[in-house]
């Protein structure tokens, strides 16, 4: 033990044949200092380091007058996440151990511990701490987690162009739809489909068809919200929820998506390829009860654009339920 560590002033118990046995302080310390763990204790009110294992001292060295939080943590004053709090009773008196997991700030290694309020030799209110390092098993937790999130997220991204793929809009749309109703705010629903698409695609090849996918995705992206939900629902289909937006502001913003295409040209292989698109948009009302009564409606504006001529955009409005329904 070094010099500036405060002995464990354990009784020795004398043993059947008269030697001591290990529950001296002694043998105590030869346990604690041979542990694979840090373990230390603090004092409960100031703070101060009362003992340190051999573990920890070989890391965080010196504790001799100094505060658990100057030594684990190089702070200034005691941690946000101290966990003295919980090791309490409400009259004072020490409750049972709290067992808990986080990432040491300063050697970025991660630790779970087991902290317990216990009283000192001297009788004072103290934090007993013993942390064992999990750093590996918590890297491969947090490396499944994220291979988990990006699997999520692959489930609901169309991989051609980067927006919602269906399953991915059906699934944020009922959120929309319930929050629309809940809050009795507006949800437009805008339906898009590119122009003589299968023409690009004959003309020029499929890869020059997924170049347009992704110019017109690239589009999208630069005018819608943060909160609206852009989707590519399949081949050169597009559907764009827009929260708080009711007809005048959907139809502003499918006029300007509609003058953008045209203005665009997708250059490919020394060609330049003019897309067109049209649109079909609805508002969602209180009798909407499922996603696709906005669809259908939707739907039914857009094939109205397409036999209008295609290029632009046509709006159908629910119908009012007689009085009494």
């Amino acid at each position: 033990m070094t010099s500036d560590t405060t002995p464990l002033n354990l009784p020795t118990h004398e043993g059947p044949a008269g030697s001591s046995e290990i529950t001296s302080a002694e043998g105590l310390q030869a346990i604690l200092d041979n542990l694979d763990a840090l373990v230390y204790v603090a004092d409960f009110d100031t703070y101060e380091l009362l003992y340190m294992n051999a573990y920890g001292r070989q890391i965080w060295g010196t504790i001799k007058g100094r505060k658990c939080w100057a030594v684990l943590q190089n702070g200034n004053g005691p941690c946000e996440f101290c966990s003295n709090q919980l090791l309490i009773n409400d009259d004072g008196s020490p409750a049972g151990p709290h067992v808990w997991e986080f990432q040491n700030q300063l050697d970025k290694r991660w630790y779970q511990c087991r902290d317990q309020a216990i009283r000192w030799t001297d009788g004072r209110l103290v934090r007993l701490e013993i942390a064992t390092d999990i750093t590996e098993r918590k890297e491969m937790e947090l490396e499944l987690q994220r291979a988990h999130e990006k699997a999520r997220q692959a489930a609901l991204t169309d991989e051609l162009t980067g927006l919602h793929n269906r399953r991915a809009f059906f699934s944020f749309g009922r959120q929309l739809l319930s929050q629309a109703h809940r809050y009795k705010t507006p949800l437009a629903l805008i339906t898009m489909d590119l122009d003589f698409f299968k023409q690009v695609n004959d003309t020029h090849g499929h890869e020059a068809g997924d170049e347009v996918l992704r110019h017109i995705s690239g589009l999208l992206r630069e005018r819608i919200r943060e909160s609206d939900c852009a989707a590519r629902m399949g081949g050169e289909e597009f559907a764009l929820l827009l929260p708080e937006a009711d007809t005048a502001r959907a139809t502003d913003m499918a006029e300007r998506l509609l003058q953008m295409i045209r203005e665009s040209r997708v250059h490919y292989r020394g060609h330049q390829i003019q897309p067109s698109a049209s649109f079909g948009l609805t508002v969602a009302t209180g009798s909407d009860q499922h996603l696709e009564d906005l669809m259908v409606r939707a739907d039914r504006a857009l094939y109205r654009s397409k036999e209008r001529g295609r290029g632009q955009v046509s709006v159908t409005i629910a119908e009012t339920p007689p009085s009494g329904q």
